[in-house]
This record gives structure tokens, sequence and C-alpha cells, in this order.
């Protein structure tokens, strides 16, 4: 029993977190659901945890509260509410490892409270290190933290580095699968819904980051995460389109040399690398078969229709308080484009409109972001509520 890591999983209810949960389903030996968190899916969450008994479970939205302890009442669970509670249980000492799969800037302090109690983290969650990449990388290397990546592209990163310490990467290529739009002009995505958008060909994930994929901006805010987590500048981050998703990025070194990390399309083997790092453990995920992709092709992102890759990276090359703004603007866009309030090619002239009305801060601290970001959501829902769709492009 004491070689089995207690894990937290923050937003235990979405894409990432049911996935992590089947890693740990099919290694009992090795892991134990510690901690679950949800935002709202109450049903969800109860379920989880008859299947799993974490010690802890908290719901977020506190209306809930009663519904999920009710109905664990006879477990063994301790049931909480709320956000606070988040952030406060991230610190347990019986925890070792903290997967953050919380959506959005609500992942940012519960990871900070989580980074200080010298907890590992398995990041899910790229806009902690898009809003405060500074905070985050200098906060985990003075606990002496690991930040483990989960992303596929950002683990097919940290696989491709495993062994290479001494050696100077030139630059690094993150790939994109082009989303459900791509070689699509702005003619036809002005006429796009949702339902078309959330029909990504390759992955299954969360609304939000089908959405990103679609509009390009999970590559965007990628990009600023790989810049903290490899320590890397703007002009050392490629993007490059490859639909088929085989291989998940690569790592170009100083002396030419390229290494590539492939696999299938399958968010489990980067969480389960995430949790038992250093080792690999055995798997029954489908194996990979040359002879089932006999072309792998690549393309250049097309950053005249998708802006949204074009403006992260103008954020991530000023720096400061500007990728929280960018972060913050597509997080109200994405938002009212799931509920029709705004277009598809609106949601980058939102985000554009921040990033140019949003006071800009070099060198911002946490309270700094804090209120960067309140300050474009207000700013950014009243855009998309007071400005016709079109307007708003003029």
């Amino acid at each position: 029993m004491d070689n089995i890591k207690n894990i937290a999983i923050l937003g235990s209810t979405g894409s990432i977190g049911t996935q992590t949960l089947e890693v740990i389903r099919d290694n009992k030996q090795l892991f134990k659901a510690f901690l679950l968190t949800a935002h709202s899916n109450a049903y969800l969450l109860i379920e989880q945890c008859l299947e799993f008994v974490p010690a802890y479970a908290i719901i977020c939205d506190e209306s809930k509260h009663q519904q999920v302890q009710e109905s664990l009442a006879h477990l063994p669970v301790k049931v909480l509410a709320g956000h606070e509670a988040i952030k406060e249980m991230v610190t347990h000492t019986d925890i070792d490892i903290v997967l953050t799969a919380m959506v959005g800037f609500a992942g940012l302090e519960p990871t900070i409270n989580a980074i200080k109690a010298g907890k590992d983290i398995a990041l899910a969650n790229k806009e902690t290190l898009v809003v405060a990449g500074e905070i985050i990388t200098s906060l985990a290397k003075a606990h002496n933290v690991k930040i483990l990546p989960v992303d596929s592209e950002h683990s097919a990163i940290f696989q491709c580095l495993t062994g290479e310490q001494d050696n100077t990467v030139e630059k690094i290529i993150l790939t994109a699968s082009g989303g459900p739009f791509r070689g699509k002009d702005a003619a036809y995505l002005a006429n796009v819904t949702r339902e078309h958008a959330l029909k990504h060909p390759n992955w299954v994930m969360g609304a939000k980051i089908t959405i990103d994929s679609a509009s390009l901006m999970n590559k965007g805010l990628e990009v600023i995460e790989a810049k903290w987590l490899f320590d890397l500048q703007a002009d050392q981050i490629d993007v490059i389109v490859h639909p088929q998703s085989i291989i998940h990025s690569l790592v170009q070194f100083q002396d030419g040399s390229i290494k590539a990390q492939m696999g299938l399309p399958d968010m489990k083997l980067p969480i389960q690398y995430a949790l038992t790092y250093p080792n690999r453990v055995k798997t029954n995920f489908k194996r990979f078969n040359f002879l089932d992709y006999p072309n792998l092709t690549f393309e250049q992102p097309d950053m005249d229709t998708f802006r949204n890759l074009k403006l992260a990276f103008e954020a991530l090359e000023r720096g400061g308080n500007m990728p929280c703004i960018i972060n913050a603007a597509n997080e109200v866009a994405v938002a009212a484009f799931l509920k029709n309030e705004t277009g598809f090619l609106e949601m980058s002239d939102v985000i554009e409109t921040c990033m140019q009305k949003i006071s800009y801060i070099p060198a911002p601290s946490l309270n700094d972001y804090l209120n960067t970001d309140k300050e474009t959501r207000i700013f950014a829902q009243n855009l998309i509520q007071k400005m016709p769709l079109k307007a708003i492009r003029s």
C-alpha cells in the first residue's frame, strides 16, 4: 500500500478527469483517487465517488452540496463545497500528485496552493501557465515541484527531451490537427454553428477545448504554455498542421536532429505517463500501425483566417499580462459562442479588441493577474452584449 500514489483530480467530471479515472481503474495497484472535484455535475461526481470512494469530494456549485452529501452519506467520503474548499484541500498532506483539469482561469489559485504545499502537478489546465507562467515556474523551482504536462503536445515535447538535459534545443514544433474547419476560408467560417465546431475529427474533448481547437486558440494557448514549460523564446516555437494527429510534437536540437513522439490519439497515454513518470507502465491501449497510416501529411497553419493563433503569438511577444487578457477574453467569447450569442469569427474580434483596450502591465503580480482577468471578462461580456456581431469587427 505504501507504493500507491494518492491522486487529487481537479475537474474529475470533465474529459481529462474521466480519462484519468480510467487510468486509475486500470492501475489500482499504483493509484488511489484521494480527492475528486466537479464544477456543477453532481450526478457524475456522485457516480465517481460510489466507484472510487475518495477521501474527499468537492462540488463547486454550493447549491448541490446537500445532494452530493446525502447521496454519499453511507460512504467514508467527506463532501465539501465551493472553490475555496478546493484551494484548501489541494494542500492535504496525504496527496502525492494534483492533476489539474479544471477548465480555464479557475485552475490558477488551486495550482499555486498545491505547489506551495510541495505537490507535484500533472498539468492539464494550460490556462494556468498561459495566465501566470512566470509565477508558476518560479514557485515550482522554489518548492522543488515537478510540473508534468498532460496535454498530448507538451507531453510529447517532455518525452522527447527526456535524457537530453545537456543538449541545446534549437526549436520545438507543436502539431495541430487543424480542427473541423481546416482549409476553410472566412466566408465559410462566418456561418458555422456551435454544432459544426464541436465535431472534432480526431479527439474527444470537452466543449470549451473543442471550440478552441476549431479556432486554433487551443494551439495558441499551447504555444504560450510551451514557452514556460520548456524555457523557450517565441521564435523557438513553431506550429505545423498535421491532420492525422499521429505525431504529437517534435523537438529540433542544435545539430539539426529532430525527435518526434508518435502514437494514436488517446489522452490516457499522456495522463498515465504524467502519473507514473519517470517510469512507463504496461497498458492495453491500442497500438499504432504504420500500415494503417501510409501517408502522414503536414501544412502551414492559416493564421490570417484563424487569427487566434496569430493573436496568441503577439501576446507571447508582448508578455506581461497580455496572455492573461487573451485567455479571459477567449473564455468569455467561447462561452458566448456556445450559447449562440456571438459568431465564430467574432470571437477573434472580441479577443483582439480586449488586447487593445485593457490596460497593459509589463511585470504583473498575482493580484494584477486576478484584476486583469476580472476587468477583461467584464469588458468582453459588455462588448458581446452591446455590439451587433458585424459591428464588433468594424
